[in-house]
């Protein structure tokens, strides 16, 4: 029976639950956030924050002045689960002094819902620090791109400037009075033309001849 147990198994022996918290610890340091279940990020969060206490506790004696130099015996001790030394050197010189004036709770657990294939409870936990900034702190990734040199300013942009309207050209409209009247003179001449002496000149002719035909009761000679 388990009798003065504190904390989760995990399915895993003492030394093995270890060594996974110190990897998971790494890479939180590393990247800033881990993704995992629920379970092994509430295990790794007292795990994580315990050596970002002794860094805290480190850069506040050096800045104190306590003691000459660094403080070695505590990147020993913190050396013990931070087996890259990059890492080590990034939670000593740039997490501790971002984190000096809090007393505690450096990381945040967002639960994501369940991951798909073995339906497990997943969650994020990431550094408060380098979160969205939801607590009234600045991201420290912006603080870091401010400080390696000042923002370029924009280019102003020129406003567009609108051709002027051109005016349309007049357009000339011929006169057509002129041929109108020409039209109504040939008309009204057409009108005028006696049409009634070639009429009467072609009667004549039909009377002569017929005075020239015989009547009926007459021979002809």
């Amino acid at each position: 029976m388990r009798h003065s147990y504190a904390g989760r198994k995990l399915k895993r022996t003492a030394s093995h639950k270890r060594a996974m918290l110190a990897n998971m610890a790494t890479s939180l340091f590393e990247h800033k956030r881990v993704v995992t279940t629920v379970a092994k990020a509430k295990e790794l969060r007292p795990f994580a924050e315990h050596l970002i206490t002794r860094a805290r506790n480190a850069h506040r004696t050096e800045k104190a002045g306590t003691i000459t130099g660094v403080d070695v015996h505590s990147r020993r001790m913190v050396g013990r689960f931070i087996k890259n030394k990059a890492v080590l050197q990034e939670l000593f010189d740039t997490i501790a002094p971002l984190v000096a004036e809090r007393d505690g709770g450096y990381t945040r657990i967002t639960k994501l819902g369940l991951r798909r294939g073995d339906n497990a409870a997943t969650a994020m936990i990431e550094l408060v620090d380098w979160s969205n900034p939801v607590d009234g702190r600045v991201s420290s990734t912006k603080r870091r791109v401010a400080a390696k040199g000042p923002a370029k300013p924009k280019p102003t942009t020129k406003p567009k400037v609108k051709p002027a309207p051109v005016a349309a050209a007049p357009v000339e409209v011929a006169p057509v009075v002129d041929e109108v009247e020409a039209v109504v003179d040939v008309a009204e001449e057409a009108v005028d033309t006696p049409v009634v002496e070639s009429a009467q000149a072609d009667v004549p002719a039909a009377d002569a001849s017929e005075a020239d035909a015989p009547a009926d009761g007459e021979e002809k000679a």
